[in-house]
């Protein structure tokens, strides 16, 4: 069974779109798919599969209302089982460890080609410890400087949690980087690959042990909600990010346009790729869930050579698909679809949009300079 986590650093980037739609794209392929919605503080991944608040789900069976097997739903989608949050139950960090144990064995245990994790937004352990299931997590992530900012933290916590997972306590590497953990300023100037020559020399065993789990970590990128081509670019900043400062080789699965037929969709209680299965929003989907099939032969191989050609990739259909909405818009305004009018009013809420992400921009700019003049202070 392949078991893809899908998180994000920040919520509102399209991660419970793309973990139903990739699911149920699976699913049309011929993969018997479980979609577990993992957000248990706000769960809502039913509604984008167009489905009524279930009343078995995560909720019954933690409570123990239910076993793992009658908690898990069928869909009206070919392939795809539903197992449901419940927002009644707080965040995963409420889950105490016996049950975060039993749910892991049985989510393991299920009867699927595929275990796609709708996790929540953040880094609580809980989360990340789920996302840490696969060495081949995705993070989902949008153009603006908070969303690509937290992509990054997110994937920081979750070599950080690795690497705590590896240095059992009582281990010199556990020792060394406890006390470097009760002096933050020095653990906020140190990046992965200096901790790890460190440790190297109190703790040689551990280290190799560590380094050989980073080699077989390599966790996916989605950039979500884009606008232009050149929003695709801010992938490579995480990336760069990751190589330099995590020692952490990313790869990018893919772009996916901003598209207002997703509410559309949402309104019709169905999901994007069935209300409709032509558009940009869909067609990017189904490349994400071709490259998913492709990678299942490709598990043995050593990643690290195709990451730059993913991300060349990556920005080739990003291009793509940019003509191609042009060209649908010229055809809507052609035919009488569309009025100049409506293209005004779409265009003026767009800069409105960029306005306020200039403006939220240059706040993270000013409290990044602070906290960086603090820092110099210390």
């Amino acid at each position: 069974m392949h078991i893809i986590p899908i998180a994000s650093g920040k919520g509102g980037v399209g991660k419970s779109l793309l973990s139903a739609n990739l699911a149920i794209a699976l699913g049309q392929a011929g993969k018997r798919v479980l979609l577990a919605d993992m957000d248990l503080g706000a769960s809502n991944l039913h509604l984008v599969l167009g489905m009524q608040a279930p009343r078995a789900g995560l909720g019954t069976f933690l409570t123990g209302a239910s076993t793992f097997e009658a908690s898990i739903l069928e869909t009206s989608w070919k392939g795809v089982s539903f197992l449901a949050g419940d927002s009644e139950i707080p965040g995963l960090t409420s889950l105490r460890a016996p049950q975060k144990a039993s749910l892991t064995r049985n989510l393991h245990k299920a009867d699927a080609d595929y275990l796609i994790l709708d996790l929540g937004a953040g880094t609580h352990t809980a989360i990340l410890d789920f996302f840490l299931q696969s060495t081949r997590g995705i993070v989902v992530t949008a153009p603006s400087v908070t969303a690509t900012l937290n992509a990054y933290l997110f994937l920081k916590n979750a070599v950080f949690r690795l690497m705590y997972s590896t240095f059992k306590k009582g281990s010199p590497a556990h020792t060394w980087l406890e006390g470097l953990k009760n002096d933050s300023p020095a653990l906020q100037r140190m990046y992965i690959p200096r901790i790890i020559d460190e440790i190297s020399r109190v703790d040689p065993d551990n280290a190799a042990i560590f380094r050989q789990k980073m080699s077989r970590f390599q966790p996916r990128l989605v950039m979500n909600m884009i606008d232009d081509p050149k929003d695709a670019d801010k992938a490579l900043k995480i990336r760069r990010s990751c190589k330099e400062y995590l020692n952490l080789e990313l790869e990018h699965l893919g772009v996916i346009y901003r598209d207002s037929i997703q509410d559309t969709a949402l309104a019709s209680r169905l999901p994007v790729i069935v209300y409709k299965p032509q558009s940009i929003l869909s067609q990017a989907v189904y490349r994400i869930a071709d490259k998913l099939l492709q990678a299942e032969t490709e598990e043995n191989e050593d990643l690290s050579e195709l990451t730059e050609e993913s991300f060349q990739t990556a920005e080739m259909e990003a291009a793509i698909d940019f003509d191609s909405r042009m060209n649908y818009v010229e055809e809507l305004v052609g035919s009488g679809a569309l009025t100049m009018g409506d293209l005004a009013e779409t265009i003026k809420a767009q800069q409105y949009e960029i306005g306020v992400l200039k403006k939220e921009n240059n706040l993270l700019k000013t409290k990044i300079t602070q906290a960086l003049m603090q820092g110099y202070t210390l």
